[in-house]
């Protein structure tokens, strides 16, 4: 499919289903909306339902039209197969010149099966990150593999995810270094300076994420073993925001509710988030965006994970991927908190993922190709 020079807008269908989806594809929907050659149509899933409509309108993102795909404990194939039938239904009414996706969620991969039995090229936002190990992260890594053979537009945030790309096979002029989008937002977000932090006390403050479903079970409930002995120290104040995930409460609370020095909150709107994430000295964390957005703001990270799609951060040293075994994660914890100089080298190690523009370049490339009358097939 070739597409015409035209002075109509690109309609752009962007999908997304999770928060994480929403913070990183909040800049881009942000700048279509903000000028005339773009026409977005934000579809939302509701795969992460209450996490994601409560942020949408502070992200500044309108949902023009919003499904319902979530059962209570669903099966993965069934949640696929559910948003691959409605997301095909949208598409076919709406007709959009392209479908953006991002990232790796059921959602992402969702949107970009569907685009494809359609016809209608995909655009993949924070394209080309690897692990290396198929079912971990389950199943992210898998759905990043095959987005990658779907997708038209690779919008790569690093030169290594997009050297995994072309390693692929993935023809380079399909290939983009954009830096990701994630750090655009959390500049904005901080920009705006209404959040508010979650932390109380003067402490030494620890921000932990813990939700991944590899995780989940025994592995996740030493975690919260290895927090109770961090909070017995007596000088520190740790926040877990509480993920919506019957697995995860199922776990977490007996381990950690009532217990002096940690707090377990609701999950923390993103302007929230944001707020506690730049007031805290430590984070301890098995999620993939703060692994890029703690470095922007000097904060070391603890990645609780076997493996990391975001090598970047552990190899200019603003993170470290330290596993999930209780004890490991104690040491570590102390020794950051106890060693000054390993502290300072730490926070001071910078960001490689981005200068808060990834947007305007995704938008730039796509601008380019729809005017320039380059072919955009759905497949190569």
């Amino acid at each position: 499919m070739s597409i015409p020079p035209s002075v109509m807008p690109v309609r752009a269908m962007l999908v997304l289903g999770t928060r994480p989806e929403a913070i990183k594809l909040a800049p881009v929907a942000r700048s279509m909306a903000a000028g005339t050659r773009f026409e977005p149509v934000v579809v939302t899933t509701g795969q992460h339902r209450e996490m994601l409509h409560q942020m949408l309108g502070l992200l500044g993102i309108t949902s023009r039209i919003a499904l319902d795909v979530m059962r209570s404990r669903q099966q993965l194939s069934d949640l696929t197969a559910r948003l691959v039938a409605e997301l095909g239904e949208v598409m076919r009414l709406e007709r959009p010149d392209l479908v953006m996706v991002q990232g790796d969620t059921t959602t992402a991969l969702a949107g970009a099966l569907a685009a494809f039995y359609e016809k209608i090229p995909v655009a993949h936002v924070e394209a080309g990150l690897r692990t290396g190990v198929l079912d971990n992260p389950f199943p992210e890594e898998l759905n990043r593999i095959l987005i990658g053979r779907m997708a038209r537009w690779h919008f790569a945030p690093t030169p290594r995810a997009a050297r995994h790309l072309t390693d692929e096979g993935t023809p380079k002029e399909q290939v983009f270094v954009t830096g990701n989008t994630v750090i655009d937002n959390l500049l904005w977000v901080l920009a705006e300076g209404s959040g508010s932090s979650a932390f109380r006390t003067p402490a030494r403050r620890i921000l932990v994420t813990l939700h991944r479903r590899e995780n989940q079970g025994e592995r996740m409930r030493g975690m919260g073993r290895a927090l109770r002995r961090l909070a017995g120290r007596g000088d520190v104040e740790i926040v877990l925001p509480l993920h919506k995930s019957p697995a995860v409460r199922e776990v977490l609370l007996p381990e950690l509710d009532g217990h002096d020095g940690i707090s377990l909150v609701e999950p923390l709107d993103y302007l929230d988030f944001a707020a506690t994430l730049a007031e805290c000295d430590l984070v301890l964390t098995d999620s993939g965006g703060i692994q890029e957005e703690a470095p922007s703001l000097g904060k070391p990270a603890l990645v609780l994970r076997t493996t990391t799609e975001r090598p970047e951060a552990v190899e200019v040293g603003a993170a470290r991927l330290i596993g999930t075994d209780p004890e490991v994660i104690v040491e570590s914890a102390t020794e950051l908190l106890d060693d000054p100089a390993l502290y300072r080298r730490m926070a001071g190690a910078g960001n490689p993922f981005g200068d808060g523009r990834a947007a305007d370049r995704v938008l730039a490339q796509l601008a380019e190709d729809f005017a320039a009358d380059v072919p955009v097939d759905a497949t190569v």
